[in-house]
């Protein structure tokens, strides 16, 4: 089952968007917001995002972009009220997959978004993630770090691929949590760190950096 963010502000629009969706056997994440949007996005937990233009915090165009210089590549459609050519123009140069402007029918969404995941599915699937001498074997689950084997539990697991697939990018306790836990785990709780502290002890106390009042990094 396919899951998708839709990020728009404008709670109408968000639930006609989530209603029609859910009932074509998708499933859905509303947020309201550009910063929440980007911190749901990277977790890597979608298939596609609709994404609105005009949003607080973050615009649009701006989470656009940092997805994108974060190598973040899932397709993403922008459903917007602005129709001008350089509007346009700047989205799909900024990384969108399609444009569709406001007011639109829903069947023609539901046609693009099902082009977009059929366009994705036909990419080459990545089955071994890499940094350096350290690699994750997403078919065997198997972790190694020079010509070592690593050992890892599922959790352990997860969070290795969670830090691979974002490379130099800092990951916030909350990112993490949302993404190896679930955002109904204890926000107040140690876990990340505890697991953070558990890989370090496995790959080398180098593998995993702090970053200072704002989460953990992965050197690339």
């Amino acid at each position: 089952m396919n899951r998708i963010l839709i990020v728009e502000d404008e709670e109408r629009i968000a639930s006609f968007v989530e209603k029609g969706l859910r009932a074509n056997g998708f499933t859905t994440t509303v947020v309201p917001d550009g910063d929440a949007a980007f911190d749901y996005a990277v977790t890597g937990g979608f298939d596609l995002i609709v994404l609105d233009i005009g949003l607080p915090g973050k615009d649009g165009f701006t989470v656009l972009r940092q997805l994108r210089e974060a190598r973040i590549s899932v397709p993403v459609i922008i459903l917007t009220a602005r129709d001008s050519v350089r509007d346009t123009v700047a989205g799909l140069e900024g990384g969108a997959d399609d444009w569709m402007t406001k007011p639109f029918r829903f069947e023609e969404l539901l046609a693009r978004v099902r082009l977009r995941l059929r366009t994705a599915a036909r990419a080459p699937e990545v089955t071994v993630l890499r940094n350096g001498e350290l690699s994750l074997d997403l078919r065997t689950r198997r972790a190694r770090s020079g010509e070592r084997t690593v050992d890892l539990t599922a959790r352990e697991f997860v969070l290795l691929e969670l830090f691979l697939r974002h490379p130099g990018q800092v990951l916030s306790r909350e990112q993490i949590l949302s993404h190896v836990w679930g955002y109904d785990f204890d926000p107040g709780s140690n876990i990340v760190d505890v697991y953070v502290r558990s890989l370090r002890k496995k790959l080398g106390a180098s593998r995993v950096e702090t970053v200072r009042g704002m989460g953990y990094r992965l050197p690339e």
